[in-house]
């Protein structure tokens, strides 16, 4: 167990207790190290962290000393309102807990990424050092090409990591890593733009394509799938405006790419796009497409 587990460890334990004294801290951390019962964490090692924690994360672990020692996350929206902090927090909290039941592992099923381990160290030793480097790109059906770029910031969708960057035809452009066939870095630092925000470029669309703009969507979901829909919404922007108990109605103001209209097709009849008319018209084209495909 790596430095980082335990801090993520000792995050994960506290955020989920809410609140919780040393001496529970230290039999959670026996029981899920199967150490002796005679066996514990030392207040000085449970400081360490703590101060490591902070530095690392910036997650500040307080002390509540009215009734009773008990320890919280001063600031939870470092983790709750941070993206990347949440999905580091659970995906590394549930490697940890996977790897302490290695004996199940065959009965625990994953997504491959495809990229995931490739190129992702180097672009992100180019992301935190503003090193300018150098990619061999090789897109579907074409030739394989090289030039420089600098990295602006890593996206994952739909199992694959893609990498915004600017080329050197001065474009800012998305690659995905599983087509990068070779990374060597230059010599030379490169300047982020200082008005540039990764949240904010991508924050009116979903997935990666960023070719329309964003407009008011309201989207159907039909019997059971409103739960779905109500659970894990398909964009930040999406709030209910209507459950009739048949069906319930959400507005998202998002951009109406491809990627969303494969993304709403996937559900098939569980849900219909009610607004824009032109997305209707979309949605409606492939259908016929895919009925002229099938019909026979």
């Amino acid at each position: 167990m790596t430095q980082t587990e335990k801090y993520i460890w000792l995050i994960d334990t506290i955020y989920k207790a809410k609140k919780i004294s040393l001496e529970d801290i230290s039999q959670q951390w026996r029981d899920y190290m199967g150490l002796n019962v005679d066996e514990k964490l030392h207040r000085a090692t449970f400081n360490r962290w703590k101060d490591e924690i902070y530095m690392q994360f910036g997650i500040i672990i307080s002390c509540q000393r009215v009734g009773g020692y008990k320890y919280y996350i001063e600031n939870p929206e470092v983790i709750e309102e941070n993206k990347l902090n949440k999905w580091m927090l659970d995906t590394i909290a549930t490697g940890n807990l996977i790897n302490n039941n290695i004996s199940v592992s065959t009965r625990i099923l994953v997504n491959k990424i495809p990229s995931g381990n490739v190129h992702l160290k180097s672009i992100i030793h180019s992301l935190k050092n503003n090193i300018r480097i150098e990619i061999t790109y090789q897109q579907f059906d074409r030739e394989s090409h090289t030039f420089p770029v600098d990295p602006f910031c890593l996206k994952l969708f739909e199992n694959r990591w893609y990498v915004l960057a600017r080329n050197n035809w001065g474009q800012i452009k998305l690659y995905c890593l599983d087509r990068i066939l070779e990374v060597v870095f230059y010599d030379e630092h490169f300047e982020v733009p200082e008005d540039f925000n990764a949240e904010e470029y991508f924050a009116p669309y979903y997935g990666i394509i960023r070719n329309e703009r964003p407009e008011r969507i309201v989207i159907r979901a039909y019997d059971v799938h409103r739960h779905y829909m109500a659970s894990l919404p398909l964009h930040d922007s999406q709030r209910l405006i209507e459950d009739t108990g048949e069906y319930s109605d959400f507005e998202l103001t998002v951009a109406p790419t491809y990627d969303l209209v494969m993304k709403l097709l996937s559900f098939g009849a569980m849900i219909e796009v009610i607004e824009p008319v032109s997305l209707r018209d979309t949605m409606r084209g492939w259908v016929s497409e895919l009925y002229e495909m099938y019909k026979k």
